[in-house]
């Protein structure tokens, strides 16, 4: 099971990978953008050196991918090693079959929205896996695991770094796409990331607390933490039920609350990351 499973996660990690090559060579190097990646400073270095654009992505991937394994441990390791060796072979593939690639659509902002998507499923899939497309990914990897900084954010403040760096090759406009683009693309990861892991931290007091507790166990299949309330006005003593619950018990359980005690007390908050060990 195990090994069907090493498998699978890294079929997985090569379509993502291959999304994100795909994304790089069809949007990024077309439109000279620099937006945040390691991707990006390959394609400034490549406009003032004979290297090409996959040759650069493998030698800054070096360095980095020996901090990854020191600092984010051995399996990240295995799995960035991969993907950033597959990384610029598909590029290089991708140079073979299309040479002299020109802008899909003709437009470097449309070019900058479509790769923002497109990069951001890839590196999604590849995070979610515990993995990276190496460079850039890996110190936003270590600022999230120390820093407990969310992976876009992070992807977007190392980014940022080398979408400035195109002031100095690229005019204005090219500039200001790039930093755009780097920040959109930090909030696009965030979404693909934790949008389907995204739960919710409800919280409520009523006086039907008893049937809402019920519910929450007999027909969400859910726990609860209760605390002891008292209310600062009238200091009477009630019961509040912590519970946390996706998308789709969110809303039957809003709507159970609804039907039973419509004069309930409810807060939500949402919660991006749960951790804990399931019940028996």
């Amino acid at each position: 099971m195990k090994v069907m499973q090493k498998v699978g996660d890294f079929a997985y990690i090569t379509l993502g990978t291959l999304i994100t090559a795909a994304a790089v060579f069809f949007f990024l190097v077309p439109s000279h953008l620099a937006i945040g990646s390691i991707s990006g400073l390959a394609i400034l270095l490549s406009e003032v050196t004979p290297l090409s654009v996959s040759t650069w992505t493998m030698v800054m991937n070096v360095g980095l991918l020996l901090l990854g394994f020191v600092t984010l441990g051995k399996e990240f390791g295995v799995k960035t090693v991969y993907t950033s060796i597959l990384l610029p072979v598909f590029l290089a593939v991708l140079e073979k079959l299309f040479p002299q690639q020109a802008s899909i659509t003709g437009d470097a902002f449309t070019d900058m929205v479509l790769y923002c998507f497109a990069v951001s499923v890839g590196l999604a899939m590849l995070f979610v896996r515990n993995a990276s497309s190496g460079g850039l990914d890996i110190i936003a990897k270590i600022l999230n695991k120390y820093l407990h900084i969310d992976l876009g954010r992070a992807m977007a403040l190392t980014g940022m770094c080398v979408a400035v760096s195109a002031v100095f090759i690229y005019d204005m406009k090219t500039v200001v796409l790039s930093v755009l683009g780097t920040y959109v693309f930090g909030m696009v990861l965030d979404h693909f990331i934790f949008g389907s892991s995204m739960k919710k931290r409800v919280c409520i007091l009523s006086a039907k607390e008893k049937e809402i507790r019920r519910f929450v166990l007999d027909d969400l299949k859910s726990g609860a933490t209760l605390y002891h309330a008292y209310g600062a006005y009238d200091e009477e003593k009630q019961t509040e039920i912590i519970v946390i619950v996706n998308k789709h018990e969110y809303v039957k359980l809003m709507n159970f609350i609804k039907q039973v005690d419509p004069d309930a007390f409810v807060t939500v908050y949402a919660v991006n990351e749960v951790l804990y060990k399931p019940k028996r």
